[in-house]
């Protein structure tokens, strides 16, 4: 870098890089995660979705989600499963936390899955360049078991 470029403070736009990996961002973000995997294309079913978050990167394309799911698995047609999902696409890469527990799990359970991933989304917003604040959220009384769709596991 030339001497004159290095006077004065840097400009606040001035595009920095490194590198990251897939376990950085597991080991970083996704630590207590009941599963961790990476993909080319996404494994949420829309279908599925009860909530969502999402902070973009609109320069590129890039985004982090947190996602939360209700599904039955065919292996136990009578347990209805939660999942928070957080996704982080970079690039062509998706980087994915699963934090899943049945349904009727004792609600510190359920606060607590809710919290890590919760916390890991505000994380990874920071990648993006992004904040987040705390919302009040109503939850609704959970449908009939028949009504859930149907899921396998990736």
């Amino acid at each position: 870098m030339p001497l004159e470029d290095t006077v004065g403070d840097p400009d606040l736009d001035t595009p920095l890089s490194f590198t990251l990996s897939p376990a950085m961002l597991f080991h970083a973000l996704m630590g207590s995660a009941s599963a961790v995997h990476t993909g080319w294309q996404s494994c949420i079913d829309n279908a599925l979705v009860v909530s969502e978050l999402i902070a973009t990167d609109d320069r590129v394309g890039n985004y982090c989600r947190l996602v939360e799911q209700e599904f039955v698995e065919d292996e136990q047609p009578d347990t209805v499963w939660h999942d928070w999902t957080l996704e982080i696409r970079i690039d062509p890469v998706l980087i994915t936390g699963h934090w899943q527990l049945p349904a009727t799990a004792h609600p510190s359970e359920w606060e607590w899955n809710a919290r890590e991933a919760r916390r890991a989304f505000e994380r990874a917003c920071v990648l993006f360049g992004r904040r987040t604040r705390p919302g009040v959220v109503v939850d609704e009384s959970a449908p009939a078991v028949p009504s859930v769709p149907r899921a396998s596991r990736h």
